[in-house]
């Protein structure tokens, strides 16, 4: 690429931007700057055939011809050498339209009018007529499309591939003034610089001239991901023959991302326009495709409750022959969502004799730990961690994206690892892999250098536990050390037996006044309150009982005194009413000779996996209606748990037990607990000295204030 040619073209351009100014704010400049700068692009390509072409769709009108076929020979006319048809049936170019000021709007949208049906769908989605009026009205109209005309883009000057990274750059740059709204469209270009060099690492295949390969971003946004990996692999083979599929709900993105496709001449038709998700009205556009891959920055932190009707609707009738076979997230966050969508799409693996495939994702905080074991989250992360799909997270530092200062986190996920990465999984910690921006844009203040992502990528491709990497800690001082910056764990470390662990009921019962009045606040419909009532008041009511047993006994010993029947439940009501916690009491026993749980005391444990190697576990997916699978799991792992329970639980609450009936399996990654890294508080004089010195600073602030 000119370099010198790329920062004159679009310095050019930001300054014809800043004419706009007025009418437009900056962050609103892209509004008309990029589909402008698509419009003069375009312009320049169809220069040399504007004529030709109108002359022959003049000619093929009056002949009838129906639309369809006018457009594949009009594509002819205008260049056989183009894949992706590109035409403008008006005679208008941009040095025609300044020819004649006072009529630049109508003639203007005339001109874009005439372009093929692509052309015409990408500057409907701009929503440009809009901004041809504006600018009409402000008298910016004529003065924008005269200095656009200066612009040089023709392909003898510009080629398709240095246009593609003016288009990006201008992309960038302008959805940089815009980062509050452009922040959920727009990914950081270095973030996906080392998701393309992580996702393509050991990838060898497709370095071969020739090869066939296909990439796919469910969330394309304005193209990024798919623009990036194709340089990416273009650079090491330029002979790939590469198919880029995405698709994107957002009008504008949608049309930046098609424009972009277009100018490079590659299948439109490959970006489709909807939910990937499903709304109810638009769905997954590619149903039933499948690629090599799998690039994309969901929307993270977001409710799908518009998509929850279609996904619940595939999630329980289709099972894991649809996406969400796994289960579904909670309400608040889709992210894992899209993860499931991206697995479906993979290739069978090359043990069924396919080509297999490989996904990077980017994600927040949330689908690492969220959700309770059993639940929604915990079965995907269970579901994905089993099939031995996940083969690297890597965190990465805050303040990286344009709209959120969070940590987020790139999950590498595939059905093809290579043998010495199956059956773990490598955490990579790179949260200090950063450095301080010049200048802030919006919540974006760090950025990942090149040599950054290439020690990122070295130790993805290193893949040892324990790696340490020397990294700044304090920004400010430029503090170095050493960190562990990789950890490799089996599959199974991330799994556990969430168990439910129960202790005693104990409660001391007495038929005082003060405590028979607490029978007055049950529902007389529901409950005999007169025969608890008259029951109670038979009994001592000075007698003090610590033990359930007891009580009960002198309970149906006065009932039947007074000739009243009171069922077992009754009997609980009026005990549970009366009684008061005190652990000095005796254990309630009540049911089956066991003992009553207390809820309060209640409490959760969690025993960790077995190694499959040494203790396979019937693990299995989809629904479990009898709870036999659980069970079966429950009665395999009940002396580890019970050794657990010895060890663990029991030295300090001895009556404690288990209710296997509650046990459930869960999976997490607790990512920052395996990189945290103690530091000691500082010492009391240090803190006391610093109290002094600001307290002395203080002090001075106040006399200038009172002298």
């Amino acid at each position: 690429m000119n370099v010198q040619q790329h920062k004159k073209l679009t310095d050019d351009i930001w300054e014809i931007a800043k004419r706009l100014r007025g009418p437009y704010r900056p962050p609103q400049y892209r509004l008309v700057m990029l589909p402008m700068v698509v419009l003069r692009r375009l312009d320049c390509v169809l220069e040399d055939s504007i004529d030709r072409v109108h002359a022959e769709y003049s000619r093929l009108k009056a002949a009838g011809t129906p639309e369809k076929a006018m457009e594949r020979m009009l594509a002819k006319v205008a260049d056989p050498d183009r894949k992706q048809p590109l035409y403008n049936t008006s005679r208008y170019t941009f040095e025609r339209l300044t020819a004649d000021a006072e009529n630049i709007a109508p003639n203007l949208v005339a001109y874009i009018n005439g372009f093929s049906p692509t052309a015409r769908a990408i500057f409907e989605k701009f929503n440009f007529a809009e901004q041809i009026e504006k600018l009409e009205n402000s008298n910016r109209l004529f003065n924008i499309v005269q200095q656009m005309a200066t612009i040089p883009l023709h392909p003898n000057e510009v080629d398709n591939l240095q246009m593609g990274y003016l288009f990006e750059h201008l992309v960038m740059k302008f959805n940089e003034q815009a980062n509050e709204e452009a922040g959920d469209h727009f990914t950081p270009r270095e973030v996906i610089e080392l998701m393309a060099n992580i996702i393509y690492t050991g990838e060898k295949d497709v370095y071969k001239p020739g090869i066939y390969r296909t990439i796919y971003d469910p969330t394309c946004g304005t193209g990024g991901m798919l623009s990036v990996s194709e340089q990416h692999i273009r650079a090491g083979n330029g002979a790939a023959n590469l198919a880029l599929f995405g698709q994107e709900y957002n009008d504008e993105s949608w049309a930046i991302c098609c424009s972009d496709m277009l100018i490079k001449d590659e299948e439109t038709n490959n970006i489709i326009l909807g939910d990937t998700l499903g709304d109810g009205k638009t769905r997954d556009g590619f149903e039933g495709r499948q690629f090599h891959y799998m690039l994309a920055n969901p929307p993270f932190g977001v409710d799908w409750k518009d998509q929850k009707k279609v996904v619940e609707k595939e999630h329980k009738t289709l099972g894991f022959n649809g996406r969400f076979g796994a289960g579904t997230p909670d309400i608040d966050d889709g992210s894992l969502l899209f993860l499931q969508h991206m697995i479906s799409k993979m290739h069978p693996n090359p043990d069924a004799g396919g080509d297999g495939s490989k996904i990077a994702v980017v994600f927040n905080g949330s689908p690492l730990f969220s959700g309770s074991a059993g639940g929604g989250p915990s079965s995907i992360r269970r579901w994905i961690i089993e099939n031995d799909w996940l083969d690297a997270i890597i965190g990465l530092p805050d303040q990286l994206f344009y709209n959120t200062g969070i940590h987020t986190y790139i999950w590498l996920v595939t059905n093809r690892k290579p043998p010495e990465r199956r059956g773990q999984v490598q955490l990579i910690d790179g949260t200090l892999f950063a450095e301080r921006m010049d200048k802030s844009l919006n919540n974006k203040r760090h950025c990942i250098t090149d040599d950054q992502i290439a020690q990122l990528t070295r130790i993805y491709g290193n893949y040892l536990d324990g790696e340490r990497a020397e990294v700044v800690v304090d920004k400010k001082t430029g503090e170095k050390v050493k960190r562990t910056v990789s950890r490799v764990f089996k599959n199974h470390e991330f799994g556990f037996l969430r168990i439910v662990v129960e202790r005693p009921l104990r409660m001391n019962f007495q038929t005082s006044p003060e405590r028979i009045a607490r029978l007055d606040q049950l529902d007389p419909n529901k409950h005999p309150v007169g025969d608890f009532r008259e029951v109670a008041e038979a009994m001592d009511a000075d007698h003090l009982y610590m033990d359930l047993a007891e009580f009960d006994a002198d309970v149906v010993e006065a009932a039947a005194n007074l000739r009243i029947k009171l069922s077992k439940p009754e009997r609980k009501t009026l005990w549970t009413t009366i009684g008061d916690k005190d652990q000095k009491a005796e254990e309630c026993i009540w049911v089956g000779n066991r003992p009553e749980p207390d809820a309060e005391l209640r409490d959760t444990e969690n025993v960790p996996l077995p190694d499959a190697t040494e203790l396979p576990l019937p693990m299995a997916f989809g629904p479990d209606p009898q709870n036999k699978l659980n069970g079966d799991v429950v009665n395999m792992m009940t002396p580890a748990i019970d050794a657990y329970m010895e060890a663990k639980v029991k030295p300090h609450v001895p009556d404690a037990w288990v209710d296997y009936k509650k046990t459930k399996v869960g999976y997490e990654i607790p990512f920052n607990r395996h990189f945290y890294v103690y530091k000691p508080p500082r010492e009391l004089n240090e803190i006391e000295c610093e109290i002094e010195t600001l307290e002395v600073e203080i002090a001075k602030l106040l006399e200038g204030l009172t002298g």
